[in-house]
């Protein structure tokens, strides 16, 4: 058996509990929790994983359920093509692919390693849909107006991810960002990056994907037209020089 779960109710039997919770929560088939099992052993194993968090009996709720609760929010159920900026250890990309097999997942991360370790636990959970890429969302020209859904999760404060966002977007697409407690001026200048962005008002919404889980939501923002000219900006700009 793979990993050694620890923390309380340690143990793959209640790994494995929490996952069929998940998938009757979510409706999953059997060969997503398979994958989603996967993953978490993958996690335990690999000191390597760009996370704090690999105990099984903890990632799968920090990670997968956290993943999962996307599918709360109809562009990402809705969506067939998503793009996960900042990926990181795979969340929600990995999480999202294996839950929707037909969904088109690119990873993408500034962090090479990032996205090699993504891609080779991708094919470790049986994965055909998750593309790794390793640049910036700036500076991704094969990305523009393409996606239907920008995930994003703990990456950046709300406007810029607004402006990362809104150039990958086709018009009707939404960035879809995990959130905490966010400060009422990081709204503000959300809001105000999107309305120079030919973006809608940014939408909140709360979500619980695991009962100890505290002021988790969903902010969601629509693109309504086309991208402005200038943008995207030069890598870097959206945290240098911040708008909004």
């Amino acid at each position: 058996m793979s990993g050694s779960p620890s923390g309380a109710g340690g143990g793959w039997a209640a790994v494995d509990r929490r996952l069929a919770e998940l998938a009757a929560r979510y409706g999953l088939e059997p060969t997503a929790v398979a994958a989603l099992r996967t993953m978490l052993e993958v996690l335990a194993d690999d000191e390597h994983a760009a996370t704090t968090v690999r105990s099984p009996i903890e990632a799968v709720d920090r990670h997968v359920a956290d993943g999962l609760s996307g599918l709360e929010v109809a562009a990402v159920r809705e969506a067939e093509r998503l793009v996960d900026i900042g990926t990181g250890i795979g969340v929600p990309a990995l999480v999202l692919a294996a839950a929707r097999p037909s969904l088109e997942v690119v990873a993408m991360d500034t962090v090479g390693k990032k996205v090699d370790w993504v891609t080779a636990c991708a094919a470790r959970m049986g994965l055909a849909n998750v593309e790794g890429v390793h640049g910036r969302a700036e500076a991704w020209p094969a990305g523009l107006e393409r996606f239907d859904v920008v995930a994003a999760r703990a990456v950046a404060p709300l406007g810029v991810l607004v402006e990362y966002a809104a150039p990958l977007l086709r018009v009707g697409g939404r960035l879809v960002a995990w959130k905490g407690v966010v400060d009422p001026e990081e709204d503000r200048v959300g809001a105000a990056v999107a309305g120079q962005l030919a973006m809608g008002e940014p939408e909140s919404a709360p979500t619980r994907p695991w009962p100890a889980a505290r002021d988790r939501r969903f902010v969601t923002v629509e693109k309504q037209g086309p991208t402005p000219r200038g943008f995207p900006r030069k890598p870097g700009m959206a945290r240098k020089r911040p708008l909004g």
